[in-house]
């Protein structure tokens, strides 16, 4: 396995750090950060979840934004009530159901500001924040990508039809544009790539089949970065290995003189979260030229193993340093923690993965 350097202060962020917004809600997770560079600042957009705080007695208050009335409202379910099912914490299942839920808290995206990539400020109020119907259970796990002087920030929307993607964009990190949704339920795990490829912008994304199929990466491509076609399979799971049970992309690509670099995601068969990377062509990104055969970094460290949902290890947001690669994650979906490690490292092992594919072929 890479060396990996974690900061020796993690978790950088966590929910003591941050002030809920809700009246009557507490914040339960800071997790999951897109990363950018704009000027002289890195900046997170963190995944805030807060829920209201200890019901009484077998009372279980459910946050739910609600657009006739542009406000988050709490609907009381009963504990004692046999139709639904408690046993997750982050979730509360409709008996005899196998998609109506709702979701213990509301998660919506926020700011947080350094000058030296390890000491955040974070702002008082969203960045964004759920707006419609199809964010009635909040917003999730953001991706950022700069595509000239904008910045295309990708999240997923939750609401009672599932799991969407929506895009909006920022020059400014000050205002910022709904575009809408760009891929409908069941989606998640959408990056964009940096920059067009041969006249064309192109997306990793993450379908849900709930029938034939797997939870699995996809990649499309589009003319003006809205609408979204040519879709096929890209990258699968792999039975007995790290990434057995679900997998989904991570970070935005970075571009080096090898090729794509793609810092995803993956589960085991233990449930388990932890980060692996492929190396995909400049000139045709869904063709794949190399994927590590270990992850990169498993949970190890207390706030990995141990959180809201332990085990987990989830990055949205990578920042390059030269030759430096720092890892800005979300630990057990409870804070935000950071490492590092070796840029060229990392492309010498995937091209020595590269060439003993190629060996294995001949």
């Amino acid at each position: 396995m890479l060396k990996t350097a974690r900061y020796e202060l993690n978790p950088l962020i966590s929910p003591d750090d941050v002030a809920p917004i809700l009246e009557g809600c507490e914040v339960v997770g800071v997790f999951n950060a897109a990363s950018a560079v704009f000027h002289d600042e890195i900046i997170l957009i963190l995944r805030v979840a807060e829920r209201p705080k200890e019901s009484q007695g077998h009372q279980v208050n459910i946050p739910i934004y609600q657009s006739t009335s542009k406000r988050v409202e709490f609907t009381t379910l009963d504990r004692n009530d046999s139709q639904y099912d408690f046993s997750d914490s982050r979730v509360v299942q409709i008996a005899g159901s196998s998609s109506g839920q709702y979701l213990t808290s509301m998660s919506y995206l926020r700011l947080a500001r350094s000058h030296d990539g390890y000491h955040f400020r974070v702002e008082d109020k969203p960045f964004l924040f759920p707006d419609n119907d199809m964010e009635e259970f909040g917003i999730e796990d953001p991706r950022c990508a700069k595509l000239g002087d904008t910045f295309s920030i990708t999240y997923t929307a939750v609401s009672r039809h599932g799991a969407s993607v929506g895009l909006a964009t920022t020059k400014d990190f000050q205002t910022v544009m709904r575009k809408g949704i760009i891929f409908p339920p069941e989606n998640k795990d959408v990056v964009l790539f940096p920059e067009m490829i041969n006249g064309r912008y192109y997306a990793i994304h993450r379908p849900v089949p709930h029938g034939l199929g797997a939870p699995e990466m996809w990649i499309s491509d589009s003319k003006e970065g809205t609408h979204w076609g040519n879709h096929r399979f890209f990258l699968g799971l792999r039975p007995g290995h790290w990434d057995s049970q679900r997998i989904g992309a991570g970070a935005v690509p970075i571009k080096t003189q090898q090729g794509w670099l793609e810092i995803y995601h993956a589960v085991d068969d233990d449930g388990r979260y932890c980060l692996g990377c492929v190396l995909l062509d400049l000139q045709d990104p869904s063709r794949i030229l190399a994927r590590l055969d270990a992850p990169i970094v498993v949970p190890e460290a207390n706030y990995e193993v141990h959180g809201f949902y332990p085990n987990v290890i989830f990055t949205c947001g990578v920042v390059v340093f030269g030759e430096l690669l720092r890892i800005y994650y979300g630990a057990a979906d409870y804070a935000v923690a950071c490492l590092d490690l070796s840029l060229p490292e990392l492309l010498d092992e995937l091209t020595s993965a590269s060439q003993s594919c190629e060996a294995s072929l001949v």
